[in-house]
């Protein structure tokens, strides 16, 4: 018999301000601990050294982090001319140098290429799996890869300030699967020189901002007292952005048991990915057809009533 994992039912979100120096899955695991959560998961990784929101979804709350996981992201970074390093960051061995430096115009000239769709390399140090191990792991044993380009949108990539020759800040937004440190590298190549991220913060992810993010001291300060689900924001938090719609009580039992249901009234269209409320309550997230609800997948809330 399977050993049952023990811990709280559970559900909702945390959005942490990521400090530097900690790595997401920890995060994550510190945060499980202090609330005695069962299940615990993450919308996009950040990279070690990087800081910003990083939102911690418990219990049924983790059945949303696909939506989130492809919501759109804003980060602010900056980056350093001149150099090229094996992980595209600071962190990373020196493995190319040039003297070129752009200037203003050529930079702002440049940023429109990497907006839209484009097609992106990921960095040798990233969390892409290659032939079932991810390439951070190989990069580590030594082993050189020809990584795939991949699609991404990128929504905006804007100029925020320029200290001086050798860096620059920037701000881009993108959807699923965008890594920074593969844009600046990329940036640097485009402008005839080398560069390389030196300071990475996100500071939005979909529906949540900085203004949401408690910090991990203040988590672990608070674990396991009963002060600490004064922290977790509703199922409902992080599903703001997408479309809802409401169903009636008599609804509410057919649904749970995952089949599809008439609705009162929509916001989403035909075959658009949506969410069942009832009382304002999340019960399931599905999509919208002629008329009825068809779920994907149910949220079995101990809190969701008839």
């Amino acid at each position: 018999m399977a050993r049952r994992r023990k811990g709280r039912d559970i559900s909702g979100f945390v959005i942490v301000d990521k400090p530097a120096g900690t790595g997401s899955t920890d995060v994550v695991n510190k945060v499980r601990w202090a609330f005695e959560a069962k299940k615990a998961g993450h919308a996009g990784t950040l990279d070690p050294d990087a800081t910003g929101i990083l939102v911690v979804a418990l219990g049924e709350a983790t059945k949303v982090l696909p939506l989130l996981t492809d919501a759109l992201k804003a980060y602010d970074f900056q980056i350093r001319f001149g150099t090229a390093t094996s992980t595209d960051d600071a962190g990373g061995d020196v493995v190319a140098r040039s003297d070129a430096r752009p200037d203003d115009d050529a930079l702002r000239a440049a940023l429109p290429g990497f907006t839209g769709d484009i097609m992106q390399v990921p960095p040798q140090v990233s969390a892409v799996k290659v032939e079932g191990e991810r390439a951070y792991d190989l990069a580590r044993e030594g082993v050189e890869m020809e990584l795939a380009a991949r699609p991404l949108y990128v929504d905006s990539l804007e100029l925020t300030d320029r200290p001086d020759a050798n860096s620059a800040h920037l701000q881009l937004v993108c959807g699923k699967g965008g890594y920074v440190r593969a844009i600046a590298r990329d940036l640097g190549e485009a402008l005839g020189t080398r560069a390389h991220v030196t300071a990475l913060r996100r500071l939005w992810s979909g529906p949540f901002t900085l203004d949401h993010a408690v910090t991990l001291d203040e988590i672990q300060r608070l674990g396991r007292t009963p002060e600490i689900d004064d922290l977790l924001l509703p199922v409902e938090a992080g599903l703001e952005q997408v479309p809802s719609v409401q169903i009636g009580a008599i609804a509410v039992p057919r649904l749970k048991n995952g089949n599809p249901c008439d609705v009162l009234s929509t916001q989403a269209d035909f075959g658009e990915t949506c969410w069942a409320a009832h009382r304002g309550q999340a019960l399931a997230i599905g999509t919208y057809r002629a008329g009825q609800f068809q779920p994907s997948r149910v949220l079995n809330r101990s809190d969701a009533g008839a």
